[in-house]
């Protein structure tokens, strides 16, 4: 059986540092989720006794999250899923899912996706959009501090002409 190319659904750091190489780039809307500071980071954008916050894709009915689609060529396919894996399965508060995408030159592809568990105890959905600033204006991990992973994210969704209210607050809030 033939191995085919994979879709990876990038919507957070993903979008500035993919631990992989793609060979395409496209525009991508997945419905049904959106893109939210809704999980601590005890490992690389805070610690346990002060955790940070980190993007996370969670469910909710009518809403969807724009990013982008990185296709990843068949014969890369199985060294991407394991980097990723690797970066994204530190603790089990993401679940990897394959989802359907949207991409904006019309095509429907399935895609690695990684979404948030609720019974987690790293969920940190429903914090106010202040709370949020909080956190993330003190909190610094392994990678650094949770700014500087809020201005990357917010720059590169800029960047790519992507629409997200929150973190334009969130950016503006801590002048990142």
């Amino acid at each position: 059986m033939a191995t085919r190319d994979l879709w990876v659904f990038g919507y957070g750091s993903l979008l500035w540092s993919p631990c992989f190489d793609p060979a395409e780039r496209q525009l991508a809307r997945l419905d049904g989720w959106h893109r939210s500071f809704c999980m601590w980071s005890v490992h690389y954008r805070g610690t346990p006794e002060a955790p940070g916050l980190v993007l996370a894709l969670d469910a909710a009915e009518g809403a969807s999250c724009l990013g982008v689609a990185f296709r990843v060529p068949a014969e890369g396919r199985e060294t991407a899923l394991e980097a990723l894996r690797e970066r994204e399965l530190i603790s089990s508060a993401y679940r990897e899912e394959w989802l359907p995408l949207s991409l904006t030159d019309g095509r429907s592809v399935e895609a690695v996706t990684y979404v948030v568990d609720p019974a987690h105890h790293q969920y940190a959905g429903g914090l106010s959009l202040e709370e949020q600033a909080g956190i993330i204006g003190r909190a610094e991990g392994e990678k650094g501090p949770n700014r500087d992973y809020l201005a990357n994210t917010h720059r590169h969704l800029v960047e790519l002409g992507l629409e997200d209210a929150d973190m334009a607050w969130l950016a503006r809030a801590l002048s990142v």
